[in-house]
């Protein structure tokens, strides 16, 4: 049978599965998509109802006002034969009533209003049908506004409990008066009333009232019943003898009421701790315990045992007192100390205890006693003792908002997680929310049974159902049986740089290098010790809060530390992301002898930098070892103490912070000339004062490599763009995943922490950079030692007029030969020099070939053997 094309052409768009639509039906569909859709889910009818119940409420409050003016007027309408609900329309039998034949009603709004107000007030409850009004304005302002004025579910319980209560307790003391039902009480109250009285009598009512009204404020006010006790005579005894036969007749009636058997069970019981979380500790462990002392004349006689009994003493009275043996006045002679105190002087001074060893001090301890006593401790603060830290006032003020996560927000990330682990057949059995700058931190503990990996694997849906960027899983959460999943705020906070400093934490820091990194997840402020890390490794991308995080570190330190504290050495590659401090040069900033800018921007000053730190270095650990300590912390306490003699080249010696702000670039242009010196400081400059920061843009493995990444135990990451970067800078994922603008993680080698880093804007450096260099700073920036490069190029001072050499240069030359070894810290200890003018002048020794070139850590070779070489040469030197 032929089949005709319409047809065919039906049937084969149907098997594809694209069916044509018809002009009339494209147009119909469109008019039914342009329609609102009248649904739960975008929340309209639910402010319609809102809207409704307001409107309601403010309708009942107009009628039941009305009612109280006008009840009797429309009394004969709402009761009469011709009124009522049946003729709330004016109808009556079948004909509409109209003109003067409809009765008159006197309510502000009308006769639905009068009716109304008739069948709440007068036939239900009387006045106590105003809370009504209250009930449905909280609902309808709840649905409407979304905003919880009062809890719902409380707020009926109380509304029934008063509307019965008030309608009842009016009935009572209107039956005093009247035996016909009033506006007051309502119906519902004086029948009510009438059957109780006709049950337990009005004496019973009132009783049964009076258990309902503390019933109630009890479950309200959980108020307290207490009746006063009398207090003891003995807690507020005065200073008295016991001789006084009156007196020490009321002591031993008081004392019958206290055998010493029940005393010590009762002391025993006291003296346990309370239960954990309890507020309330027991009266007479307060009353017990409490410390007495006793001031009596020269005459005094022992005091009663009872009151000056402590605890441990307490079995020996006991089995004293068993005894008839000794008295008992003996028994607590021996064994209860009693604090007398005599207008006298004792005649014999108690002798105190010897010491069970002497300490023998040596000749050095008791001259540098002898120096602190008479001149005091050191000051290395004397230099620039009119320094004065930067104030508060020269950060911004920003008028940083509260944490802007509402209720519903969180009952919504609630909903949609439970829902989407439901999806799974994944069951929990709680779940709490702690509310963050950025995030907000969801802890659930799932039902017994669920397994982590499952709910570790849902972390991509999760922030699908959540509709967020950044969803990060903790399972589980270390410490804690909990997972956590954080959710970024859709308002996220900015936490000042100001909001951190002025806090009680870090004004009463005890750190050595205080940092504030920010705020953790429960909104807290961290601080962190830079000296413990004691080295932080700084990733992220570009533009996801790296600089701002260095310039928090920077002026973290500058609020807490004096300049002759600490020193800074700024490497910035890319020459302007540093540039603020400069003007702090002559007061934090340390530099190469000879240069001229402070802030190194060349790679091969970087070079020369890093290697002079590796002198400082071991300049730093030979003056700890003649000092015989360990660490920088003790051997500055020794020189401040002046056990450590300036002659022999022991110097106060301040912390030394390097901060590289791209270290990418460096490992690219210098590679190995860089890593050494870094690595070499990294595994040892700890114990000196000197810790590195290093930041860079690109944790990749051939610019953070093993051996640095190993001796940066303190790691912190900014968001990153792949999971590769955030496993090399954190060794683990989530840097990742999160939303960036200050957003980051802290690794310090056993926990991992969230920080929304604190913000210090560009005006604010350079507020207080002016604030500093404003103020007297020293002659130049700290000088560190001069380094020669192998190569030559830079190096020693090969052309010089012998004219103009040093005046010590030939003392100078006689130590070396003498000691055969040619060092500058040599001529510095020996001759009391700067670091400086010893540099020069082995500079001048090496032209003059005393000494040899430069060989690195090696001492330079010295050319002539004895004191004869020198003489000679030096007579020479002078023609």
């Amino acid at each position: 049978m032929p089949v005709k094309g319409n047809q065919f052409r039906s049937n084969t768009f149907r098997e594809e599965g694209k069916i044509k639509t018809t002009a009339k039906e494209r147009l119909s569909k469109d008019r039914t998509e342009t329609l609102p859709q009248f649904t739960f889910n975008n929340g309209r009818l639910i402010k319609i109802v809102g809207l409704f119940f307001l409107i309601l409420s403010i309708y009942f409050l107009i009628a039941f006002s009305s009612y109280l003016f006008t009840w009797q007027d429309d009394q004969s309408y709402v009761s009469g034969p011709n009124g009522g609900w049946n003729k709330l329309f004016g109808h009556t039998d079948g004909v509409l009533l109209a003109g003067p034949q409809q009765l008159p009603v006197e309510n502000w709004l009308g006769r639905l209003g009068a009716l109304l107000s008739d069948q709440f007030i007068y036939q239900w409850f009387g006045i106590s049908s105003f809370i009504f009004i209250g009930i449905l304005f909280i609902i309808g302002y709840r649905l409407l506004f979304k905003v919880q004025i009062l809890p719902l579910v409380k707020s009926l319980g109380y509304s029934f409990f008063l509307l019965i209560f008030i309608s009842v307790t009016l009935a009572f003391f209107h039956s005093f008066t009247s035996d016909y039902p009033h506006y007051l009480e309502g119906e519902f109250g004086f029948w009510t009333n009438r059957l109780l009285q006709s049950e337990i009598g009005n004496s019973g009512i009132a009783g049964l009232l009076g258990f309902a009204a503390l019933t109630a404020l009890i479950i309200a006010y959980n108020i307290d019943f207490k009746i006063p006790e009398r207090e003891k005579k003995i807690h507020d005894i005065e200073p008295v003898l016991v001789g006084d036969p009156d007196i020490e007749e009321e002591y031993r009636s008081e004392a019958v009421e206290f055998p010493l058997a029940n005393r010590r069970s009762r002391l025993n019981r006291d003296q346990q701790k309370p239960e954990e979380g309890a507020t309330d500790l027991p009266l007479q462990q307060e009353r017990i315990t409490k410390p007495l002392e006793y001031e009596a004349p020269v005459e005094a006689k022992p005091l009663v045992p009872r009151v000056t009994i402590p605890f441990e003493t307490i079995p020996a009275v006991a089995s004293a007192a068993a005894s008839a043996a000794a008295p008992l006045a003996a028994v607590v002679a021996s064994a209860i100390p009693l604090n007398v105190q005599r207008n006298e002087e004792p005649k014999e001074a108690e002798e105190k205890p010897q010491p069970a060893f002497t300490v023998v001090k040596t000749e050095e301890e008791k001259t540098a006693d002898n120096l602190v006593e008479k001149f005091g401790q050191y000051d290395p603060k004397l230099d620039l003792s009119s320094y004065k830290y930067p104030t508060l006032d020269l950060l911004e003020n920003y008028k940083s908002n509260k944490i802007s996560v509402d209720a519903d927000e969180l009952e919504a990330n609630k909903n949609k997680i439970v829902e989407t682990l439901n999806h799974y057949n994944i069951e929990i059995d709680k779940i709490k929310a702690t509310i963050g700058p950025t995030v907000t931190l969801y802890e659930i503990i799932p039902a017994p049974g669920v397994r982590i990996s499952k709910i570790k694997n849902l972390e991509d849906d999760i922030a699908l159902s959540l509709a967020a960027l950044g969803i990060r899983i903790i399972a589980p959460m270390p410490g804690k049986g909990t997972i956590g999943i954080e959710v970024p705020n859709q308002n996220p906070e900015m936490v000042p740089m100001r909001s951190i400093m002025n806090t009680e934490k870090f004004q009463n820091t005890t750190m050595d290098l205080p940092i504030a990194l920010g705020k953790t997840i429960s909104n807290e402020v961290y601080i962190a010790d830079l000296a413990k890390m004691p080295h932080l490794l700084v990733a992220g991308a570009t533009g996801q809060g790296k600089s701002v995080g260095i310039n928090a570190i920077l002026v973290s330190l500058l609020y807490k530390m004096h300049p002759s504290q600490l020193k800074f050495v700024l490497v910035d590659p890319k020459k302007v992301e540093l540039t603020l401090f400069r003007k702090i040069e002559r007061h934090f900033l340390a530099k190469l002898p000879g240069e001229e800018d402070a802030i190194i921007t060349d790679t091969k000053k970087v070079i020369n930098t890093l290697n002079s730190l590796c002198i400082e270095m071991d300049l730093r650990y030979d003056l700890l070892k003649n000092g015989q300590v360990r660490n920088l912390k003790e051997y500055n306490h020794k020189f401040v103490n002046r056990k450590l003699n300036p002659e022999e080249g022991h110097r106060f010696m301040p912390f030394i912070v390097l901060i590289i702000d791209e270290f990418a670039d460096l490992m690219m242009t210098a590679g190995k000339e860089v890593e050494t010196p870094i690595a070499r400081l990294a595994q040892l400059a700890r114990a000196v004062g000197i810790h590195l920061i290093i930041a860079t843009q690109r944790p990749s493995v051939n610019i953070i490599t093993g051996t640095i990444k190993a001796n940066f135990p303190a790691r912190l990451a900014f968001r990153v763009l792949s999971k590769i970067d955030s496993r090399t800078i954190l060794d683990s994922g989530g840097a990742d995943q999160l939303i960036g603008r200050g957003d980051m993680l802290l690794s310090t080698g056993s926990e991992l922490i969230r920080l929304q880093c604190a913000f210090v804007d560009t005006p604010e450096v350079e507020r207080i950079s002016d604030f500093i260099g404003g103020q007297r700073g020293y002659d130049s920036a700290w000088m560190l030692p001069e380094y020669v490069d192998e190569s030559g190029d830079g190096g020693s001072i090969k052309d010089f007029d012998a004219s103009d050499r040093d005046p010590l240069f030939e003392d100078a030359a006689r130590l070396i030969v003498m000691h055969q070894q040619g060092s500058t810290s040599l001529i510095q200890r020996k001759l009391k020099l700067g670091y400086n003018r010893a540099g020069r002048i082995i500079d001048q020794l090496e032209a003059a070939g005393v000494v040899g070139p430069f060989e690195g850590s090696k001492a330079r070779e010295v050319r002539l053997p004895d004191d004869y070489a020198l003489e000679s040469f030096l007579e020479n030197l002078k023609k």
